[in-house]
Order: structure tokens, then C-alpha cells, then sequence
């Protein structure tokens, strides 16, 4: 029998509202683009800034993923990604995409369209069931993908910091980063809940780690060896590829605790490790996004 959640929706409609309130989009009037050495910023992370970016900007292709999984979301789910995420991220996206022009770097090409997986998952969503099995994929896709984006901006501000480039830490990565945590504490919450408070019965546990070992992968990389690759880039260039199985075990401990509780022991699920290398690999056939420009 699944342990009962403490977790509510007016807790997690309370979260949203909160975060809404105390975090707005950045002010654009309050970032400094200010760049030291654009030369140098440009060499070393052009590959990182422009990942960042895309993955900010395709904000608006998950709101269309959302759209179409989940077709009679909660108030809480309805609330968070349509009046506070899509607005913080797709602000993320217009800055950091403005911060590339600045040093010399294309705009971003952020990939919008939904894929075919997702739309035959949307396909059997109005089953509540199937609705059920897709929300409960959502929410440990949104954690997973929040803790790499935690992880990277933390690592880009200490770069940043070393580089001497205070204007770009001080006013978009950090105020980027401060805005993350909000987002994966919301996932986290509503995973917890539909994962212990009975709403999924075993076939539907079953069918979720099913579909979440077949179908997992590092955001914004679509299965696509471009993107892999360039995410490839970043855990090199962010200095994650030393210790690869500590990044694992960050962005997969949720799902290994909740969707994976019956294997004791378990750090983090095998397939985000294996996604995690298989990103280096294929950087490492490929090269550096800055040549591709």
C-alpha cells in the first residue's frame, strides 16, 4: 500500500502563488550585459551560452508538450506553467540570447515543434489514467531538467567569476539561477504526491518507469546528435565530465527515491548515467559547437 502524501494541491497551488509573487521575470532594465572580453568569453563558451539559451527559449514547445499530455490539467499545473514558468523562462531565454549577440554569437534556434512521441502520448491522454501516467513522466522530466539547470548555472557563475566577468554573473546568471530552485521544489512536490497518495496503481508504476527508461533524455537534446553533442560541451566545459556519476546521482536521485523505491540502494536510475556518457561521447566525435557557426 502507497504511503500517504503530506502534499496537497492547495500546498502546491500556495507554492505557485508564492513564486509568482516573489520572483517575476528578470527586469530586462535590471541586467548588465557588460562583457570584459567578449574575445574570451565567446572562445570558451560559446557552445554553453548558446545551449542555455535554446533550452530557455523552447519554453514554449513544453507548454505545447503540456498542452497536448495533459488535457485536463490541476488548477496548480494550469497556474504554474502558464502564469509563472513560461513567463521566468522564456525571459531567461531573450537575455541570455541578447548576452550571445553582444559577444559576436547567432541567435538561438530553439526547436518548437512537438514530437511525434509526445503526440501519440497526447493521442490516449484523455484516458485519466494515461493522463495520470503522463503527468507523473512531466513532473520527473521537469525535476531532472531543473537540477541541470541549477548545476549549470552554478558552475558557469564560478567561471564567470574567475574570469573576472562580474556584470554577466552578477545580473543575469545569478538572478537566472535564483528563479531554478522554485521550479524543481514545484516538480518535486508533485511528484512526491502522485507518486505516494494513490492515485497511480501498479500498472500504471509499472507503465511509467516503462516509458520513462525508454524515452529519458538530458534536456534539450531530442535524441538529435547535434544537441547531444552540445550538451556533450557543457558537461565538459562546466568541468561535469570528472565526475559524471555524482551529476547522475544529483538529477536522478528524485526518480530513483519515488518511481524507483522498490531497488534499495539505487543513487540514480541506469539511463541517466548512460544519457550523461553518451553525451560526452558523441562531443568528443564532433568538436565544439563554435566551429559549426
Amino acid at each position: 500500500m502507497a504511503r500517504s502524501s503530506r502534499i496537497t494541491d492547495a500546498l502546491l497551488l500556495s507554492h505557485v502563488n508564492k513564486m509568482g509573487e516573489e520572483h517575476p521575470p528578470v527586469p530586462w532594465d535590471s541586467v548588465d550585459f557588460t562583457v570584459g572580453d567578449p574575445t574570451a568569453m565567446r572562445t570558451r563558451f560559446a557552445g554553453v551560452l548558446d545551449y542555455l539559451a535554446r533550452v530557455e527559449l523552447e519554453v514554449e514547445r513544453n507548454v505545447l508538450e503540456l498542452l497536448t499530455i495533459m488535457p485536463n490539467p490541476s488548477e496548480a499545473d494550469r497556474v504554474f506553467y502558464a502564469d509563472v514558468w513560461y513567463g521566468q523562462e522564456i525571459q531567461h531565454g531573450l537575455i541570455l540570447d541578447e548576452l550571445k549577440r553582444r559577444i559576436g554569437l547567432p541567435e538561438s534556434e530553439p526547436l518548437l515543434q512537438v514530437g511525434f512521441a509526445v503526440k501519440a502520448l497526447g493521442a490516449m491522454a484523455h484516458f485519466e489514467q494515461i493522463q495520470d501516467v503522463a503527468r507523473t513522466i512531466y513532473y520527473f522530466t521537469g525535476a531532472s531538467t531543473e537540477r541541470q539547470a541549477v548545476l549549470a548555472y552554478n558552475a558557469f557563475a564560478s567561471e564567470l567569476d574567475a574570469m573576472g566577468e562580474k556584470a554577466v554573473r552578477e545580473t543575469i546568471i545569478n538572478p537566472i539561477k535564483r528563479q531554478e530552485p522554485g521550479h524543481f521544489a514545484f516538480y518535486r512536490m508533485s511528484a512526491e504526491k502522485v507518486t505516494t497518495d494513490g492515485t497511480l496503481k501498479p500498472w500504471q508504476m509499472w507503465l511509467a518507469r516503462k516509458l520513462r527508461t525508454f524515452s529519458y533524455e538530458l534536456v534539450g537534446t531530442h535524441n538529435d546528435p547535434r544537441y547531444q553533442a552540445q550538451m556533450g560541451e557543457v558537461i565538459t566545459k562546466l568541468g561535469f565530465e570528472r565526475e559524471l556519476e555524482v551529476f547522475a546521482k544529483e538529477i536522478g536521485r528524485l526518480e530513483a527515491n519515488l518511481l524507483w523505491a522498490q531497488r534499495n540502494g539505487l543513487d540514480f536510475p541506469p539511463y541517466v548515467l548512460r544519457a550523461l556518457r553518451e553525451a560526452v561521447d558523441v562531443y568528443r566525435e564532433r568538436g565544439d559547437f563554435t566551429p559549426t557557426l
